[in-house]
């Protein structure tokens, strides 16, 4: 127990054993008390009257004073992947940091970069409850034996930049950071660090490098952030939307987190919904939801209704489409989605109806990868290039049927052959158009040649 009985707030049991281990359940219809982010549609106050309120920073002192051991057995306990995308353990990543180090100061770095399009959750964070960030900072600092935490911003999120300054600023007036930080005898700082808007400054080394005032290319590994990070220092990497949550799995036990979503898919999980809905959202809901049952319960479903849906890009524009056959019975978790061909990545759900040009909407990501490219990897500068340009000429219909499979040839020679996983993620888009578009690649291709388009 972490806290005391009273001052948790406790489920039944049977309800949690009922979650954790029954089959066939469905999963998703969060109710409000489980939900982290209260106030995730800025009803109340985002600054530290309001965030009081909604039970931010109670008893942090307590959480901070179960020292790394239990924090990190809490967190393991709890099943948390991180939500930036790879859906890495999150205990055992805090776990590598050094447990006997007194040569060097270490490092939480919380990439609030956020430059994956389509995902808008880690935003929402930080403009409507920044105390939940700001908290977790404190207690997953402390689990990691850190002596600060660094918030890599978004150069273009200057209001969410301003409101978490000055949420920072708070803390700091209040106690709850710096000099015996929240009476736990532990000296923590956090400072918020404005990003220069480049894609690549959102991969944890190139951030760092960044946040050293270097240009953001991506280190070779090893070495690792967790034995020469930020400075040379040990340091953990990590998300927004991963550390904003620790907190509440602590005082409410990582059973409790645990006990949502399928086995290895915990927890509950900000999902940000655009494209043809009917209502674009950000929500919370419970791991492992049916695809179908989140669009229609949040979004009002897809425009022109269900039978009009072409497909999804479930995770961010870095992970494979899905077809409507795909979508039709689809979890929205880490195992469900692999299974498919595609991944959860940052669960930010693109929808596309039939009126969609989708070789045209997967011809722009490919443009954007090229243009985001750092130029460091040969396969990756010279790679994203050439497929952007076959891409334009596949939008067009001038390219020739053998170059389909040239262009899929090209994505395999990126994919794995980098230093960090822009490669990759320039490659899955267009992998997963000719895994489940080729027929109308094909036949927009032999129309051009044949005068029809």
């Amino acid at each position: 127990m972490l806290l005391s009985r009273a001052a948790r707030v406790e489920r039944p049991a049977a309800l949690a054993l009922t979650r954790a281990f029954s089959t066939g359940r469905v999963h998703g219809g969060l109710k409000d008390e489980d939900r982290i982010f209260t106030n995730l549609y800025c009803d109340g106050s985002p600054f530290l009257d309001g965030a009081m309120k909604r039970g931010d920073w109670y008893r942090t002192k307590d959480l901070v004073q179960l020292g790394p051991e239990r924090i990190i057995g809490e967190i393991k306990r709890s099943g948390l992947r991180g939500r930036g995308g790879a859906g890495f353990p999150s205990g055992l990543k805090w776990s590598f940091m050094p447990k006997n180090n007194t040569d060097k100061p270490q490092y939480l770095v919380v990439n609030a970069d956020e430059s994956e399009p389509g995902t808008c959750k880690d935003r929402e964070i930080m403009r409507h409850d920044p105390h939940k960030l700001i908290e977790g900072c404190l207690v997953a600092g402390s689990a990691m034996r850190a002596n600060a935490a660094y918030i890599y911003i978004r150069g273009e999120f200057v209001y969410e930049a301003a409101v978490l300054e000055r949420a920072v600023a708070e803390a700091y007036k209040a106690g709850l950071l710096g000099k015996n930080a929240c009476g736990s005898g532990i000296d923590f700082d956090v400072h918020v660090h404005r990003g220069g808007g480049a894609y690549i400054c959102g991969e944890e080394t190139g951030l760092i490098e960044s946040l050293e005032g270097k240009t953001g290319k991506p280190r070779l590994k090893p070495p690792f952030p967790a034995n020469a990070g930020l400075y040379g220092c040990p340091t953990t990497v990590t998300n927004v939307e991963t550390v904003a949550v620790s907190p509440t799995i602590l005082r409410r036990g990582g059973d409790w987190f645990a006990s949502f979503g399928r086995k290895n898919n915990s927890g509950t999980k900000l999902f940000c919904i655009s494209g043809h809905v009917n209502n674009p959202i950000t929500v919370e809901e419970e791991m492992s939801i049916p695809l179908r049952e989140l669009l229609e319960k949040h979004c009002g479903g897809v425009r022109g209704g269900w039978d009009n849906l072409l497909a999804v890009i479930p995770g961010g524009s870095s992970v494979p489409v899905m077809t409507k056959a795909v979508c039709d019975d689809v979890l929205m978790d880490f195992d469900a989605l692999k299974e498919v061909g595609s991944g959860l990545g940052t669960a930010a759900v693109t929808v596309f109806d039939k009126s969609t040009d989708i070789v045209a909407a997967i011809g722009r990501l490919s443009k954007f990868y090229a243009h985001e490219s750092c130029g460091q990897c040969t396969p990756c500068r010279e790679g994203t290039t050439w497929m952007n340009k076959i891409m334009d000429r596949m939008v067009t219909g001038d390219a020739k049927l053998e170059e389909i499979d040239m262009l899929y040839e090209i994505s395999q020679q990126i994919e794995g052959h980098t230093i960090c996983a822009l490669g990759d993620a320039a490659a899955w888009p267009v992998q997963g158009l000719i895994r489940a578009f080729r027929p109308e690649m094909e036949a927009r291709i032999m129309k051009k040649a044949a005068g029809k388009l």
